[in-house]
């Protein structure tokens, strides 16, 4: 067997190793269509909560002061946005509402904001750890056929569990049982839409 052929069978063996990554872009690309695709929100719902999201997100961001001395966490689901975190006066939840609100599609806000001095990185860690656990949870619900755990958004801030989505009753009371019984969670508050 010649150098080249050698060369050549050993390029053609590491091709699948050295083309991982594009291989994993194209599947990740098609994972967030899929997403899209299982996900119960009518036609380009989906698309529109990405809109108003990156657009409240904009809005607060452009005032120096809530963006830089507050902290202020934006949910979009079906039109429905949910306002987390911390702010330091009623006057500044009430402006994060009113900046955060202003684009066409929101149903709904659901100002949860509190008012207080914003929590340090630590905590912040604590409640994305309490989601996770949480999101782990959902993940032996199997006694539902067709649950998808992905259609439930969970947002945690202050030990405080959010959860979103569009699902049935029984989902309802599956998910919010794993919620509040997971180690950590001091209080579940659900933000969600019925299919049935």
């Amino acid at each position: 067997m010649s150098n080249r052929t050698l060369v050549l069978s050993a390029l053609l063996a590491l091709a699948p190793l050295l083309l991982g990554g594009c291989v994993a872009a194209v599947v990740g690309g098609a994972a967030v269509g899929a997403g899209a695709a299982h996900d119960r929100r009518e036609g380009g719902s989906y698309f529109d909560d990405k809109r108003i999201y990156l657009g409240a997100y904009d809005a607060i961001n452009k005032d120096k002061e809530l963006a830089l001395k507050n902290n202020v966490i934006i949910v979009v689901y079906n039109g429905v946005m949910l306002l987390v975190g911390e702010v330091r006066t009623d006057e500044l939840k009430r402006r994060a509402e009113r900046l955060a609100g202003g684009f066409e599609g929101t149903r709904k806000i659901v100002n949860e904001l509190a008012v207080q001095e914003p929590g340090g990185w630590w905590s912040r860690r604590a409640d994305n750890g309490l989601t996770a656990r949480v999101k782990t949870g959902f993940l032996d619900l199997t006694s539902l056929p067709g649950f998808d755990p992905l259609r439930v958004n969970v947002t945690t801030a202050h030990r405080v569990v959010y959860l979103m989505g569009m699902v049935s009753h029984e989902e309802d009371e599956a998910v919010t049982q794993i919620a509040r019984d997971t180690d950590g969670v001091e209080k579940v508050v659900k933000v969600f839409e019925y299919t049935d």
